[in-house]
């Protein structure tokens, strides 16, 4: 990946970016204590792992990728690029607990927890604009269907 560190983000990008790598390490928290049973509610049946040891990994990956997006200033694409596929990677757990019907974080109705399904791709879409990552596969993208179109 070239240019991965070298885009230029505003003030409300690097302020949100800090707030979603908080998030992040809160959530991190919550996975190894007060949270716990919530997270394992989330955990897809059908996994391999057991869902403590599903909740403690994510647990750890959590805290990388919040305490990423605060500190990593220098790789902050990469380092939203890696949240946003986390954010991808844990879908089919809000999935499932939508299609099991899994009260947890609250979501105790059907509309509750079909409405968090929506929220997903908003996290995502926050990772990669509040680290200047949204701009950079545009650009991406851009360069090479431009070579594509001058072959």
């Amino acid at each position: 990946m070239t240019d991965t560190n070298n885009r230029k983000t505003n003030t409300l990008q690097n302020i949100l970016r800090v707030v979603l790598g908080l998030f992040m390490v809160l959530a991190a928290i919550g996975h190894f204590t007060f949270q716990r049973a919530e997270f394992q509610a989330q955990v897809p049946n059908w996994m391999p792992l057991s869902k403590d040891v599903v909740v403690i990994l994510s647990g750890v990956l959590e805290l990388t990728l919040g305490l990423s997006m605060i500190f990593w200033v220098k790789q902050k694409i990469k380092a939203g690029l890696l949240l946003a596929l986390f954010y991808v990677l844990v879908f089919p757990g809000n999935i499932a607990q939508y299609m099991n019907r899994v009260d947890a974080f609250g979501l105790d109705t059907d509309q509750a927890r079909l409405i968090r399904l929506f929220f997903q791709p908003v996290l995502i879409l926050w990772a990669l604009w509040s680290t200047g990552a949204l701009s950079y596969l545009l650009r991406k993208k851009q360069a090479a269907s431009t070579v594509n179109r001058d072959r």
